[in-house]
């Protein structure tokens, strides 16, 4: 398989995923709005690795459900993308949101401290 082909799937399960949360039927997921950050297709395509956020709720316990709602997402897959073998499909918490809020915080507290310093600094100039 071309890695042009590749990228496309991806970025079309991607696409189908992200319009399909919305039509789950777990109440427990309703309300939370998730979204599909990264798509890793495998090689051979046997499974299809799902990258998901959410800016609420509790991200273990999505992850849990949307891996048990596996056969949900195979359908979508199947009946909108023409391929041979529909892979598999398994959700994985996306770290990098979570990252970035921590450097954001990270940065925004040795902005302060360095605030800290500079009114210290004055006052033991005077």
């Amino acid at each position: 398989m071309s890695e042009f082909r590749k990228k496309m799937i991806e970025s079309e399960i991607m696409k189908l995923f992200n319009k399909s949360y919305y039509t789950l039927r777990d109440p427990e997921l309703k309300g939370h709005m998730v979204n599909t950050n990264y798509v890793k297709l495998a090689k051979d395509k046997s499974y299809v690795d799902v990258y998901v956020s959410a800016l609420d709720g509790d991200m273990e316990k999505i992850v849990k459900k949307l891996n048990k709602a596996q056969g949900f997402f195979r359908k979508i897959i199947a009946e909108n993308i023409r391929m041979f073998k529909v892979p598999e499909v398994r959700f994985h918490i996306d770290q990098g949101l979570q990252a970035s809020v921590k450097v954001h915080k990270l940065l925004d507290s040795i902005e302060y401290s360095d605030e800290n310093k500079d009114e210290q600094d004055d006052k033991s100039d005077e």
